[in-house]
């Protein structure tokens, strides 16, 4: 059975030697991150941190550090079938259902009872510009047709209702904004954090512009998605998630946000982007919050665009070169810039077809490698041994 929130998810974890609870107390700044760090590294379990300073909200991290987890999220055995479990998402999409109340609006706070800094957000790496929201779902509606979306950009804390939030003009969100300021009015936008896991991963998903990817984890978990509707924005966001951020971007008002350390290694820039004006913070009566590591792979940031970036490429190349039998793109890359493709090569040249169609895939890989299908794309000493032979 699906799991129904985050709450579900971590006994499943703890019986299968996958999360340790940490009693000590640590500091939002930096030490949550150098926990996960470590865990990242060592592909150890994801950690609860029970103690955080100058919070009453526990913290859990790690969650997506590695393929194990991803797996027990996705209820599958191996990479193959869990995306196979992800296309299944992609082909048989279930729409969220509306339902009265969910756990997260047992607490309600508006006005003057907003406080960001009341959250134990992270700072991660030593450069960043402020403390952070990295695995949250944004979930926006387009102003022109309605269609919803969600996805995951990072948000950075400015003061006590004020978030800065970075979303590229090809994204959904950065459509939503750029949209709503051609109409002159504010955006309404959810910052999801702590929901089910599968959640997250079907936001990563590569689909046109419109498709819901709630919808996705719909099909994945074979049950449509709880949905409530907000408290001071016209959204529907999942009814078991921990913690909402209710709130609205103005046309125009920007912000300087960043630098922040992304999923290269390398730090990302400082830029003027779109504030958010925080109307309301919901959450469960005993929330979690949900931290999540971007930086030199392998970390949450890489494991958690895996599944996704590897069925929508392997569905795409497949509708042309069915002779396409594996795609996988290695932590190592990013889990982005580097696409490894398998193929049951059927006539001269075919190879070099394959290779100009991936390079032009929405994922933007920079190098694709194509392989014979005897070669498994997941173990990279096979593939360069394929490559140098």
């Amino acid at each position: 059975m699906p799991y129904r929130d985050l709450r579900e998810f971590l006994p499943r974890l703890e019986a299968e030697g996958q999360l340790v609870r940490v009693k000590r107390p640590v500091k939002a700044e930096f030490e949550i991150a150098a926990g996960i760090r470590r865990m990242s590294d060592t592909r150890g379990p994801a950690l609860w941190f029970e103690n955080v300073v100058g919070s009453a909200m526990p913290v859990v991290g790690s969650l997506f550090a590695d393929r194990t987890k991803a797996l027990l999220a996705l209820e599958a055995a191996t990479p193959a079938e869990g995306n196979a479990r992800f296309l299944r998402g992609l082909h048989a999409p279930i729409p969220p259902r509306e339902v009265a109340a969910g756990e997260c609006q047992e607490v309600v706070l508006t006005g003057d009872q907003v406080d960001l800094f009341a959250l134990p957000l992270p700072v991660y790496s030593g450069k960043d510009g402020g403390a952070y929201v990295t695995v949250a779902l944004e979930i926006s509606r387009d102003p022109e047709d309605g269609s919803a979306n969600a996805s995951v950009y990072r948000v950075m804390r400015l003061d006590r209702n004020h978030l800065a939030v970075m979303s590229h003009a090809f994204q959904g969100l950065g459509t939503h904004i750029a949209r709503a300021a051609r109409l002159g009015r504010p955006l309404d936008v959810a910052i999801v954090n702590g929901c089910d896991p599968v959640l997250l991963y079907a936001a990563q998903a590569k689909v046109p512009h419109g498709f819901d990817e709630l919808t996705i984890a719909g099909g994945i978990n074979g049950a449509p998605v709880e949905v409530v509707r907000g408290r001071t924005v016209d959204l529907l966001v999942p009814a078991t998630a921990e913690l909402v951020i209710e709130g609205k971007i103005w046309p125009g008002r920007t912000a300087l946000e960043g630098p922040f350390g992304e999923f290269t290694g390398y730090y990302g820039p400082a830029e003027q982007n779109p504030v958010i004006e925080v109307t309301a913070i919901t959450h469960s009566r005993n929330p979690v919050f949900l931290a999540g590591l971007t930086g030199v792979p392998t970390t949450d940031n890489h494991v958690l665009k895996a599944f996704a970036y590897e069925s929508t490429l392997y569905e795409d190349l497949h509708r042309t070169f069915p002779e396409v039998t594996a795609v996988a793109f290695p932590d190592w890359g990013g889990t982005q810039y580097v696409a490894i493709v398998a193929v049951r090569q059927r006539y001269k040249g075919q190879a070099r077809h394959l290779l100009l169609a991936a390079l032009g895939h929405a994922s933007r890989p920079k190098w694709v490698i194509v392989v014979d299908d005897d070669i498994d794309v997941h173990d990279t000493e096979r593939v360069l041994w394929a490559m140098v032979t």
